[in-house]
């Protein structure tokens, strides 16, 4: 088990830095919208392809969801968004953490993503989950209805991250805060390190928005985890 989730860590991290599913290769075409400052931007209108990669179970012993989900503390009856969701890897988790009485809102910015998100809550019985197709430079979210947003590896993909930061601030609910996952600079894997957002930048970032940021103290291998809250 320790080596398939060694390797689907590897694929996975690859396939990022690559900047589509890793079947396609790395001459696969990166003209998605602009998402990243640093013109790292990719296209992830494959859903099925990123699937394969994104939702592979041996994710699990990398990624630690679980852990993720509890730093944020969520408790029954909460929103919670998850911005730039993707395949929805995490939506299962949230769904839990929230139950019958609560609600997620994956947003991502790819058509195909949010079709394929709407497709799994279905088939996986997620009824308080919905998938929401947003801009890049916007999560639409409710104003001040949102208890918790997560962003997973999304952050260094963001143009003005700044901006965006306010329109997350805005959308918190009394008591909300903002939750950052994204790859260290010292990870050996992830996207190219001219790409990659520093914690401090991040902290930065929701700083200017209005919101007091800190680390989380979260054992992830390739990952911090930064919270923001007013």
């Amino acid at each position: 088990m320790e080596d398939r989730s060694l390797k689907v860590a590897l694929l996975f991290l690859g396939a990022i830095a690559c900047g589509a599913p890793a079947r396609e290769g790395p001459h696969a075409d990166h003209g998605a919208p602009p998402r990243g400052r640093h013109g790292h931007h990719h296209r992830f209108d494959d859903a099925a392809g990123w699937s394969k990669v994104f939702d592979d179970p041996a994710r699990d012993e990398w990624q630690k969801p679980e852990r993720v989900v509890a730093a944020m503390k969520i408790t029954p009856g909460m929103t919670v968004a998850d911005v730039g969701a993707g395949t929805g890897y995490f939506e299962p988790h949230l769904s839990r953490a929230v139950g019958p009485s609560g609600a997620v809102i994956a947003v991502d910015v790819e058509r195909d993503m949010v079709a394929w998100i709407d497709a799994r809550a279905k088939r996986e019985g997620l009824a308080n989950v919905r998938a929401v197709l947003a801009p890049a430079s916007d999560p639409t979210l409710p104003a001040a209805k949102v208890d918790r947003v997560l962003v997973v590896d999304t952050w260094h993909h963001i143009d003005d991250r700044p901006a965006y930061a306010r329109k997350l601030a805005a959308s918190l609910a009394p008591g909300g805060g903002v939750y950052i996952v994204d790859f260290t600079k010292e990870s050996p894997h992830g996207p190219p390190p001219h790409a990659r957002v520093s914690p401090e930048e991040t902290i930065r970032d929701l700083g200017e928005a209005g919101l007091g940021a800190e680390v989380v103290p979260v054992d992830l291998p390739f990952q911090y985890v930064v919270r923001a809250s007013r």
